[in-house]
Formats: structure tokens, C-alpha cells, sequence
């Protein structure tokens, strides 16, 4: 399972990448750590989950999800934030799921095995 974590808080990133190591999945995993270098992840790698978080880019991420879609079909969206009010409009846009940047690694682990 390919997995492309998209935040552009280094010490999120390396978190995200270390808990995602440990697990037995086998994921390959990449990152991008701003707008430009996600678009492009997600074109040539196709990755089947993105972590994104909500507050990446200046955009409106409404926007922009149908953008990630348009590159890669299939793929399933997991919106990150620290924001409770993300929640609804990242779910409103079509995220597949929504996990909160202060909940434990438990719920994002059980958010990818739930929607892959």
C-alpha cells in the first residue's frame, strides 16, 4: 500500500513516517511538505491514502481535492488538523475520512485500516 503523508510541519512528517515504519503493513511511503510537491507526488506515484493536512497550502483545500482526485482516482483522502471545525469541511469536500492532529496514533492507524 503506497501512503504520501502531506504536511508541511517537518516534525509531523518524521512522526507520521516513523509510526507508519513500525506497523507490518509494508507501506511505502513518500511525503510532500507543500502544495506543488504534493501535486506532483500524487501524479506519479499514485498513492492509495493521502494524509493531508488541512492547513497545507492558502488554497481553499476544497478546491483542491477534487484536483488530487482528477490525478489519482482511487485514491482515499484522510484531512488532518488541529482545527475542529476541519472536520466538516474537509468531509463536505470529499475527504474520505478525518482524523484529528491531537488524537492518539491508535485512531489514525484504525482510520487507514478502515478505508483502505
Amino acid at each position: 500500500m503506497k501512503i504520501l503523508i502531506a504536511d508541511d510541519q517537518a516534525d509531523v512528517l518524521n512522526a507520521l513516517k516513523v509510526l507508519l515504519e513500525q506497523q507490518d503493513g509494508h507501506f511505502i511511503i513518500d511525503e510532500a511538505e507543500d502544495m506543488n510537491s504534493l501535486l506532483t507526488k500524487v501524479e506519479e506515484m499514485k498513492p492509495d491514502i493521502l494524509l493531508l493536512d488541512w492547513e497545507l497550502s492558502n488554497r481553499d483545500m476544497a478546491d483542491v481535492v477534487p484536483e488530487i482526485r482528477r490525478l489519482a482516482k482511487d485514491i482515499r483522502i484522510v484531512a488532518m488538523s488541529v482545527s475542529p471545525e476541519a472536520e466538516s469541511m474537509a468531509k463536505y469536500a470529499g475527504a474520505d475520512a478525518f482524523v484529528s492532529k491531537g488524537d492518539n496514533s491508535d485512531m489514525l492507524l484504525s482510520v487507514i485500516c478502515m478505508i483502505r
